[in-house]
């Protein structure tokens, strides 16, 4: 016993001889990080960034070289706030951990911290995952609660695993990330146990925890979800996903401050040399058409403007948004199944800009998730196509679209000409090959169910997946 305990006494004494002071210091730097990633934001700009428990930001070893981190925001409890459930359902949001960022050169060849490599863009990717509303679904107001603790129905881990193995080069989040909103019953037993509300401990069970290999795997672009608005996740979404630096009163921790907290400016990524990514911050929106005069539109009109001015200066762009533009969401009905079409608010906005199109020439296809499958829809007119993936592991929509009547139609006057889709849990990946990209809907082991193709911004998927809905 005494031996065992020589060392101890041998610590304390050094301690005791240096000053205690000495004692957080060698004690801080081990075991605080809880989570490493790197964020794409405008033009490309990677940003690598890291949740520690520790006061202070960690360095990073970039090309050999020693940098300190900035702080982005530091620990802190936020007053309780007005939330989509009633007040006694809701809580403050505790964020006991400190967000650091250090933007990363262009030419950076290597970033380590603690001795790991972080992920760095790649110049020309020929892999990507697309992913969406991958959180566990626990809602009072509408008594769902998902059992999170049972991986086979709150599969996103196995999801994500399955992703980081197939060694992407970049990885998008279409949004939707956190919707742990309200405590676990005592009679739902699948979920005992499960944080809830806003705070970190929401977003590492919904979120860190289950991605740690595919954030280990790739740079991630994140697009902001309706889950992610001011009376939602909102403050969690500024303080870990934004890739832009860290803007107090835009952190929706106040909802008077909510007008800006909900919208943020449209930017651009490039792909490759010819193809741009247009992410655009729908999270606020609605599904009814907006008025001209509604302040929603105004502001949505003039981001749709400066996200076309972003798709111009490349041949090539994919619009990404949360919430689908074109795409349909299944219903029940008196019938069978129906569906509700595209985004009414949003396509409202676009029709007033460029009536007859409502997209640039230069947009290939649109990105999106909101509606819990997968799906590629594509139309007679001269349109582009709509991917969702949103089938990430947040419950997957049932009862599924397993027909489409001919004539069906996304917007007014746009019919749909090919149209596929699943309620099987997984991801999407975009492939590239010589001179073309292709399109995968996967499923939860990553097994691929369809391939997809584009030619002149028309989609079609190989085999139609439609009676496809085996979970």
């Amino acid at each position: 016993m005494s031996r065992l305990c020589l060392p101890c006494r041998f610590f304390t004494l050094f301690v005791l001889i240096c000053g205690l002071s000495a004692a957080p210091a060698l004690i801080a730097e081990a075991g605080d990080i809880k989570a490493r990633y790197v964020v794409l934001g405008p033009e490309g700009q990677a940003v690598a960034r890291v949740i520690t428990t520790a006061a202070r930001c960690p360095d990073l070893t970039v090309d050999q070289k020693t940098q300190a981190m900035q702080l982005r925001i530091g620990a802190e409890t936020v007053a309780q706030r007005p939330t989509r459930s009633k007040p006694e359902d809701s809580k403050p949001s505790e964020f006991p951990v400190t967000v650091c960022d250090l933007p990363l050169p262009p030419a950076t060849q290597s970033v380590m911290l603690e001795g790991k490599a972080l992920p760095l863009p790649v110049k020309n990717p020929t892999r990507v995952i697309v992913i969406g509303d991958t959180g566990c679904r626990m809602k009072l107001s509408e008594q769902s609660f998902q059992p999170c603790n049972d991986p086979d129905q709150w599969p996103y881990k196995s999801v994500a695993d399955a992703a980081a193995q197939l060694k992407p080069d970049l990885v998008i989040h279409v949004g939707d990330i956190h919707y742990r909103e309200n405590a676990c019953p005592k009679d739902h037993a699948g979920c005992q146990g499960s944080p809830w509300g806003y705070g970190y401990d929401t977003f590492e069970a919904d979120f860190f925890a289950p991605s740690s290999a595919l954030l280990e795997a790739a740079p991630w672009v994140f697009v902001r979800g309706n889950h992610e608005s001011c009376e939602r996740g909102g403050q969690g979404w500024w303080r870990f996903f934004d890739p832009r630096p860290f803007v107090k009163g835009q952190d929706c921790n106040r909802p008077e401050d909510d007008k800006i907290g909900e919208f943020s400016a449209p930017y651009a990524v490039p792909l490759d040399a010819e193809t741009r990514l247009i992410i655009f911050d729908s999270s606020f929106v609605g599904t009814r058409r907006l008025k001209q005069d509604d302040p929603v539109y105004t502001v949505y009109a003039a981001q749709m403007r400066e996200a076309d001015r972003l798709a111009a200066q490349a041949p090539k762009s994919y619009y990404i948004n949360h919430h689908p533009i074109l795409g349909l969401a299944p219903k029940a009905s008196a019938n069978g199944v129906s569906f509700y079409p595209g985004n009414a608010a949003l396509q409202s906005v676009l029709e007033e800009i460029r009536p007859a199109l409502l997209f640039p020439a230069q947009v290939q296809a649109l990105l999106a998730g909101h509606v819990h499958v997968f799906q590629m829809a594509s139309f007679d007119h001269d349109h582009p196509t709509q991917f969702i993936s949103g089938n990430g592991g947040s419950w997957v929509e049932d009862p599924n679209l397993t027909s489409l009547p001919a004539g069906s139609e996304a917007a007014p006057h746009l019919p749909v000409r090919h149209f596929t889709t699943t309620n099987q849990y997984g991801f999407m990946t975009m492939m590239r090959g010589k001179n073309e990209w292709w399109y995968e809907a996967r499923n939860r082991k990553g097994e691929i169910l369809a391939r997809c193709d584009l030619e002149d911004r028309l989609g079609r998927c190989t085999p139609d997946l439609l009676n496809n809905t085996s979970k």
